[in-house]
């Protein structure tokens, strides 16, 4: 054997660790693209609930297939036009197509009657509505009341621009577990 020339076993084992690399990078992209990813809590909007530099893992496949989102999800959408925002958001659904909403005496009434929210930080300081929600669209706030763009800001969001729904915070350690309903 001449000096240059690399061994068949050698040459084996480096194409299946590439084939193997290979594999699990496609894994990995059709895992967090379709399936379930890791997020980042990029700001206080869902204070207290979610604090800042939090991480959450989010249902992106089983919520469309088997399930549905509920009053109480928190869930991660791509923001509306009227947004103006290009990063996906992480807020709280308050209320369903068809239902009726308003924010009277710093209370949230869904359906004229009262909404339990013990995860809100703070009451709302402005009233708003009443409004119906459209077909095909749900009513969102970040649980940081008064410092969250949402729904009363950009209006109503398409449930075609969720993405995902949270299932639990895994980081920081010393606060795992599910987020409050």
């Amino acid at each position: 054997m001449e000096d240059s020339e690399i061994p068949k076993s050698t040459m084996r084992f480096l194409f299946e660790l590439v084939e193997i690399v290979l594999i699990a990078f496609a894994l990995s992209w059709v895992l967090r693209t379709y399936v379930i990813e890791a997020r980042k809590i990029p700001t206080g909007s869902m204070l207290p609930t979610i604090q800042l530099e939090d991480r959450v893992i989010v249902d992106k496949f089983f919520f469309k297939h088997f399930d549905h989102i509920s009053p109480g999800d928190v869930i991660v959408f791509h923001p509306p036009p009227s947004a103006h925002a290009t990063e996906d958001f992480i807020k709280r659904v308050v209320g369903m197509a068809g239902d009726k909403l308003e924010i009277r005496n710093h209370t949230t009434y869904v359906n004229d009657q009262p909404l339990y929210e013990p995860y809100v930080k703070d009451k709302s300081k402005n009233d708003f509505g009443p409004i119906i929600i459209p077909a095909n669209s749900v009513f969102v706030m970040g649980d940081n009341r008064n410092n969250s763009a949402d729904s009363r800001e950009w209006g109503f969001l398409p449930t075609q621009n969720i993405t995902g729904r949270t299932l639990f915070r895994y980081w920081p350690m010393d606060q795992i577990g599910a987020l409050a309903r």
